[in-house]
């Protein structure tokens, strides 16, 4: 090549070098900019604005994520978005509820935008539910109970609010102004029973961490409660901690029970959805993982990072929910929460049938005229055994949220139900005793 051909590469290369580092500069100052403009102020919005479309306005990104929680995306081995009836899977658990409402309908939960949907219906609540029933379940109900106040809101059958939220013309399920306040977009507690119930614990969730805040937003609806007295107040039974054992002082303290089971008439806790709970006993919750990094990790679109708002089960999203701490393949680490489920799924199979055999026994002893003073050991220890199975079987992780808690509850479980067969099995004799009278 001549020195003239050299000449011409030496100012091509020039040329191009310097609009690919152009361009990337360029792309920097753009990315930054796009940054530090996200979110575009298109619209005000209202502190409780309960519609989603009117945020997406501000808010495009988190909003598509958001309504991709009405698709359905599957099963996962344990869990999943496919709205499959539980009971059908799982025929042990019609007679575990004898006489309760999920004995006749337990339905595999779905995605966030599903929850007004399956509110109303499920085949477990009747026109004469209170509105407690409804309070997590549409973004309509924080300005609800702003207006209405909070104990007319439980107060008041759970028909009329559904009907309330019909009334604006669309069915509005949980959203944004469940979570964030529409002035600032802070997070922020909506549902007053969680505030009372961490004060309770001594906890300002006023003072509380952004990285709190992203547990404490989901702990609001994810957790065990009850209705308290004529008022049907909405509850966390929290007082003395979150663990089953203090949680069970706390029903029995009080002679707690949400029904009768149907065939050994013992008083029963139905357990809900304890994932709040359930995590806090975990290793995940003792480093300061909170339920947002995994079920809505963090991502870049662009030059803009946002908290994916597509909520779902971390195994879809493994490379974004799990990998940005754990370095290892996808597999390796679906493995590794298969071997967690798999076992808990072992050990629940055992305490249903260890359940089972004290139901059978308590029957039999009953059958043969055994008095309830007789049968009190046995069934307080039916309830405690079912009580923590139950805990472990409602809780939508299958054990992963805290391994440890999970096989020590079930291992309890299994023994309670055994010590309930065993004390049942002992008044045999009462049989043959008014046999001979």
């Amino acid at each position: 090549m001549g020195k003239m051909g050299k000449y011409v590469a030496l100012v091509v290369t020039t040329v191009v070098a310097t609009a690919v580092v152009t361009w990337v500069l360029v792309t920097i100052v753009e990315r930054k900019q796009e940054a530090r403009q996200y979110p575009l102020r298109l619209k005000e919005i209202a502190v409780d604005e309960p519609d989603p479309d009117k945020w997406a306005e501000n808010f495009p990104r988190e909003a598509d994520g958001f309504r991709r929680t009405k698709q359905n995306v599957g099963r996962t081995k344990y869990g999943g978005s496919e709205n499959y009836q539980k009971l059908d899977v799982n025929p042990a658990m019609k007679r575990l509820w004898a006489g309760y409402p999920f004995s006749i309908d337990y339905r595999e939960e779905r995605g966030h935008a599903w929850a007004f949907t399956d509110v109303t219906e499920t085949k477990r609540l009747g026109d004469q539910k209170p509105g407690t029933c409804f309070t997590c379940k549409s973004s309509r109900n924080p300005s609800l109970m702003r207006e209405m106040g909070v104990a007319e809101f439980y107060r008041t059958p759970m028909k009329d609010l559904v009907a309330k939220v019909r009334a604006g013309g669309k069915e509005l399920a949980i959203g944004c102004a469940d979570c964030h306040d529409g002035k600032t977009m802070a997070l922020r507690i909506t549902r007053p029973a969680f505030a009372e119930a961490m004060k309770a614990r001594g906890i300002d969730v006023s003072q509380a961490s952004r990285q709190e805040m992203r547990s404490y937003v989901c702990g609001q609806c994810h957790v065990e409660y009850y209705f308290a007295g004529e008022g049907k107040h909405l509850t966390f039974p929290w007082n003395n901690g979150l663990r089953v054992d203090e949680i069970e002082k706390y029903y029995d303290d009080m002679e707690f029970k949400d029904w009768v089971h149907a065939e050994t008439k013992a008083p029963m806790i139905k357990i809900q959805h304890p994932e709040f709970e359930m995590w806090s006993t975990g290793i995940h919750a003792r480093s300061n993982v909170a339920c947002a990094d995994c079920h809505m990790p963090y991502t870049r679109e662009g030059g803009v990072k946002i908290s994916d708002h597509w909520i779902r089960s971390p195994l879809f999203n493994i490379s974004q929910a799990c990998q940005q701490c754990h370095r290892w393949s996808d597999e390796e680490l679906r493995q590794r929460v298969t071997i967690i489920q798999d076992r808990t799924a072992g050990l629940l199979k055992k305490s249903e049938a260890a359940i089972l055999d004290a139901i059978d026994a308590i029957k039999a002893a009953m059958a043969s005229r055994a008095t309830d003073e007789q049968l009190k050991q046995a069934r307080h220890l039916h309830r405690r055994a079912q009580m923590r199975w139950d805990f472990v079987a409602s809780e939508n992780s299958m054990g992963f949220h805290s391994p440890q808690e999970a096989a020590r509850l079930l291992g309890e479980s299994i023994d309670y139900a055994r010590q309930a067969q065993i004390a049942a099995l002992r008044l045999r004799p009462v049989r043959a005793k008014l046999a001979s009278q």
